[in-house]
């Protein structure tokens, strides 16, 4: 969470978000993850976390960056810079687990940041809640309150951080909130004893939102909820000031229910077959590839982007794969027949498009610079369905086989209109995207495809789950080149989400893990 930010724009407040750098190996900070925008807030309280891997033996140095967001754009130069912290992870946990420091900067202006870190517990529990409003207070002159609750779980420090914001529903004193599954670890961190604090806020367009009231709950006590908990919505200030206060109206608990997860490990261990397919632009955007500033440049013994982007990713990939057998497809390009195809094997294969290993899809790649012109469009489409048709028939049988697609380009979608069609016609199949952008073109459309913060629709229908991932090669590189540590953390960023979009695709067909075979013993 931030305090007391510098006020960025004209006519409101700022919209800030903080950036996690990490220092690597090479002494380089490179970008982690983000939260969410929060607009018209200067002492905003995120609600996105992330996960670390803590190793006490290292030293391992961070830097939390704010900006005030102007556009939609994921590129940081965009935004007004607020601000920065640097800090190690042990000194936060030094600290208790909260660390408060200023922002270092451009503004003598006393802003300051608070950082938590706790051990994730390893639950895998899904917890799903759902909350109505009774008789709130009227908070707005002209009319009636838009409210809106943000949950926060407490720390071991007694302190409390938020985990959970609803959605707002305007102008209405009694709202219905749409029931929302959220992980244990996060809610809790598995620990159904925890005390939980829940506010109610009146939403205000300038972001200074006003607070209902608040009550606290424990889940221990309502797990076998039969019939709906009312709480009393208290506002302290109100309570301190009026002696027959009672309350700010009522919350009232509806659905409470916890669903124990098998973990995506449990799937591996019970023989699930993760199919790994390439898709790789040869639009004429890329550059000409007997040019050095090609992105495709085709020289021996050289590593172009996409070479090492696909090396990063399917060295990883090919571990989960028995037969290591790859489908490897190109898009965008002009055959030696003349024929501009966007689903062609790179192999040269007319009906076959596997190669063994990585190794070989990269043998295929660079044999294929060789005899398909690049020309274009940028269409998606095609190969996402070519997949998704694989993925439909396993489907009949959920369990057997994940499909992940990595789309390598260079550039903006052509079709983006059909590609959101396919890829949510494709969003109840076991399959996962991953869009790794290659250069430095703008990849702000790609955005739109990746529904972390807006769930992804075409033509009114919405997508089922979340099953694309776009992560740009750019913020991999160092010096202009990938090092094997970079390497190391572009696979870790692309396949990130891959076991939580695995689990929510068995958990939406009632899938349970095979039971794993046992051990050999000579």
């Amino acid at each position: 969470m931030n305090r007391n930010l510098i006020n960025k724009d004209l006519l409101s407040k700022s919209d800030p978000m903080v950036v996690l750098f990490v220092q690597n190996s090479d002494q380089q900070y490179v970008e982690h993850g983000r939260t969410e925008c929060i607009k018209d807030n200067l002492n905003p309280t995120f609600v996105k976390a992330f996960i670390m891997t803590y190793i006490f033996e290292e030293c391992q140095r961070l830097r939390f960056q704010v900006y005030d967001i102007d556009s939609p754009s994921p590129n940081l130069s965009k935004h007004d810079f607020l601000g920065q912290m640097d800090c190690t992870l042990a000194e936060i946990l030094s600290q208790g687990g909260s660390l408060e420091k200023p922002l270092q900067g451009i503004s003598k202006k006393k802003s300051t940041i608070i950082v938590t870190a706790e051990e994730v517990n390893p639950c895998n529990d899904l917890i799903t809640m759902a909350f109505r409003g009774i008789k709130l207070d009227k908070k707005d002159f002209f009319g009636k309150s838009d409210p809106f609750l943000i949950i926060y779980r407490m720390n071991n420090d007694s302190s409390y951080i938020a985990v959970h914001k609803t959605e707002v529903i305007k102008r209405t004193l009694n709202p219905i909130w749409k029931p929302f599954t959220i992980e244990a670890k996060k809610l809790c961190n598995g620990d159904y004893t925890r005390s939980l604090k829940i506010e109610c806020y009146d939403w205000d367009n300038d972001g200074g939102h006003d607070l209902i009231g608040i009550f606290y709950m424990v889940l221990q006590e309502y797990r076998q909820l039969r019939e709906p908990v009312t709480f009393e919505c208290i506002n302290p200030k109100k309570k301190e000031k009026k002696k027959k206060y009672v309350n700010s109206g009522q919350i009232q608990l509806t659905k409470l229910s916890i669903d124990e997860q098998s973990s995506y490990l449990d799937f591996i261990r019970g023989g699930l077959q993760l199919e790994f397919t390439v898709g790789i632009d040869f639009t004429a955007s890329n550059g000409d590839p007997r040019k050095t500033n090609s992105l495709h440049y085709n020289r021996p013994g050289y590593e172009n982007a996409y070479m090492r982007a696909l090396l990063a990713v399917g060295e990883v990939c090919q571990e989960y794969d028995s037969d290591k057998m790859f489908p490897a497809l190109g898009f965008g390009g002009r055959l030696p027949n003349g024929v501009v195809s966007h689903e062609f094997y790179l192999n040269g294969s007319p009906d076959n498009p596997h190669c063994s290993t990585i190794q070989g899809v990269l043998n295929a790649y660079l044999c294929s610079l060789n005899t398909v012109q690049l020309y274009g469009p940028t269409n998606f489409a095609p190969i996402i369905n070519h997949v998704a048709r694989f993925a439909a028939e396993s489907h009949k049988n959920p369990g057997q086989s994940y499909f992940v697609l990595l789309m390598l380009t260079d550039g903006a979608i052509s079709d983006m209109a059909v590609t959101k069609e396919a890829i949510v016609n494709a969003s109840h199949l076991p399959l996962s995207i991953i869009i790794v952008g290659i250069g430095d073109a703008d990849f702000e459309a790609m955005n739109i495809l990746d529904g972390d913060d807006e769930r992804l629709s075409s033509k009114g229908r919405y997508a089922i789950r979340d099953i694309v991932q776009f992560v740009p090669f750019r913020q991999f590189l160092v010096n202009g080149v990938v090092t094997n540590t970079t390497s190391i953390h572009l696979a870790r960023e692309v396949l990130a989400e891959i076991p939580e979009q695995i689990q929510s695709y068995m958990k939406l067909n009632k899938v349970k893990p095979n039971a794993a075979p046992p051990a050999y013993h000579q």
